[in-house]
């Protein structure tokens, strides 16, 4: 049932893996909620909440317990019955029990994805003659992670890393350039937004999707992103333009931000904060900030049953909410929470280049 249209009629189910053990029996009846958060642009997140008393001992239980040592991993997977996809492989990075008079205690466990180990101490290097897709193999493979990496082709004489986190150096660079920065399980994923893919599922109002609020705005939107820079080498000035036409995927859409401006006339973005050394990079900078800009034209907030394939970085359909809105989007944030008395639902956050 590849768009869970009919998980209505399925039992929700998770499992949780700590240290590649599945959860006790005990664990899981004292487990009350579990929820994923995951987001393109921070490192995703987990907590894992239990009842922490043992009524018939009269004592504290999870709080203390081995199993929720900080730095074990933790695998998560939701879904229906015995079909559970995982949604996060991370690592416990901090424990919230609770105390409150009249009701038993609460551990909440908290975690994330290996992006947190990327912010973890600042330190000062350099890289030379290295593209940027290079430096995030480089910095994954140090971080234990498997780096998977779109060659971003520019190569640079010198790149400084000045006293910044892994994270916030690595961000700034994908930034510049119109990259994401993403983990899934072990690996790092440092490539362009992947928003001309295949959709994974299909989303209709009223059936399997309960509520949508897309939202177009042309406010930040320009015709042309212009980089000028000065080369040093070459003691001239390099203008690099990137314009409506070159946004990419239209995402079932016809006409994309950059177009949809024209009619208020000429408008362009000048970068001239980001040092460039060469043509090459002032072109891939321009057109970077071209594809992002454009990818933010149309933002929606959607919420639907519980569906472990509507995953960061995939691309969805969505129906059923009229012409200009229906098409494809490219998502950017989830939030898939589980509990005994609730279920399973799934929130998203989703992007979309054109109406």
């Amino acid at each position: 049932m590849s768009d869970y249209s009919g998980v209505q009629t399925l039992s929700p189910n998770i499992r949780v893996l700590i240290q590649g053990k599945k959860l006790s029996a005990e664990a899981n009846a004292d487990l009350i909620s579990v929820s994923v958060s995951e987001d393109v642009e921070v490192p995703s997140m987990f907590t894992l909440e239990l009842t922490s008393w043992d009524l018939a001992k009269n004592k504290l239980t999870w709080i203390d317990d081995d199993m929720f040592e900080v730095g074990n991993e933790v695998e998560i997977q939701m879904g229906y019955e015995n079909k559970l996809k995982t949604l996060i492989v991370g690592e416990i990075t901090g424990l919230e029990p609770e105390f409150n008079p009249g009701s038993p205690p609460v551990l909440v466990v908290r975690g994330h994805d290996l992006r947190h180990r990327l912010l973890r101490g600042s330190k000062t290097k350099s890289y030379v003659k290295m593209k940027d897709s290079d430096i995030a193999s480089q910095i994954a493979r140090a971080r234990g992670l498997t780096p998977k990496v779109k060659d971003s082709e520019v190569k640079h004489e010198y790149v400084l890393q000045h006293n910044q986190t892994d994270w916030d150096f690595l961000q700034s660079r994908a930034e510049r350039i119109g990259y994401d920065v993403v983990i899934d399980n072990k690996t790092l994923y440092f490539q362009p937004p992947q928003n001309d893919s295949a959709k994974v599922l299909t989303l209709k109002f009223e059936e399997n999707l309960k509520s949508f609020l897309p939202r177009l705005s042309s406010m930040n939107q320009v015709q042309e992103v212009e980089v000028r820079g000065w080369i040093p080498k070459d003691k001239e000035e390099v203008i690099s333009k990137a314009a409506a036409g070159k946004e990419g995927s239209k995402m079932g859409g016809k006409t994309t931000g950059p177009k949809a401006v024209e009619t208020f006339g000429k408008s362009v973005s000048t970068v001239v904060t980001q040092p460039v050394a060469s043509k090459a990079e002032a072109d891939q900078i321009a057109l970077g900030q071209l594809k992002d800009m454009a990818i933010a034209y149309i933002t929606a907030e959607g919420t639907c049953g519980g569906i472990p394939t509507l995953r960061v970085a995939k691309v969805i359909e969505v129906t059923g909410v009229g012409k200009r809105f229906s098409g494809l989007y490219y998502v950017t944030s989830t939030e898939h929470n589980y509990s005994q008395n609730r279920g399973y639902s799934t929130l998203f956050i989703a992007r979309r280049t054109a109406s």
